[in-house]
């Protein structure tokens, strides 16, 4: 089995996004630079930015970052960001399959060819979406769903890309955790252009 990995763009004070879900300046190095994550034509398929310029990072960033969405095999979501981007209209920005931690059922004729799977409770997504990753990665966003799955266990390494912007309040990274959670020093820290790339080993 892959790794199980925590991963976001943060604010430099925690956040994620700000009350209303909005992400702010948090995604911007994304289209900031000059070098293509994902070659064309295939960053045009996958661009949900609504610029139609694809991902573009810095060439800091790119070996990092593409290295990071080459190993996910598969995506866990929350239904919150699921509904806020409509399931990315079932095409992820990496892997090949993506679990949603869901009391409510895939949307009737939603992407039926896509690969999501709609599943109630963390540790039965878990199970799932390491069983499609096989060797591969396993992503869970941050958040909620992130921070239970890191609570309960599951999260091998805490993934943060950190922008220089203060929220001051809204949606957590780690979402409503409780408790002391230790993680090794960083493994992995490499400065873009308008963020910060850290990995973390979880410490057991």
């Amino acid at each position: 089995m892959g790794a199980v990995i925590l991963h976001s763009v943060v604010s430099v004070d925690g956040f994620i996004a700000d009350e209303n879900d909005a992400v702010g300046p948090l995604h911007e190095w994304y289209f900031a630079g000059d070098t293509p994550i994902i070659p064309p034509p295939d960053d045009q398929r996958y661009d949900h930015s609504g610029t139609g310029s694809g991902f573009r990072v810095s060439s800091a960033s790119a070996g990092y970052v593409r290295e990071m969405w080459e190993s996910i095999g598969t995506i866990v979501m929350g239904r919150t960001l699921f509904d806020l981007v409509n399931g990315w209209e079932g095409q992820p920005p990496a892997g090949d399959h993506v679990v949603v931690v869901s009391h409510r059922p895939k949307p009737a004729g939603w992407h039926p060819e896509a690969s999501y799977h709609f599943v109630d409770g963390v540790p039965a997504a878990l199970a799932m979406a390491k069983e499609l990753a096989g060797k591969r990665t396993v992503a869970v966003n941050a958040g909620e769903v992130g921070g239970q799955a890191l609570a309960a266990g599951f999260v091998d390494e805490v993934a943060m890309d950190v922008v220089p912007v203060v929220f001051g309040s809204g949606k957590r990274y780690f979402g409503g955790i409780q408790g002391q959670h230790l993680l090794a020093d960083p493994h992995v820290v490499i400065q873009g252009e308008g963020v910060l790339h850290l990995k973390f080993k979880v410490r057991r």
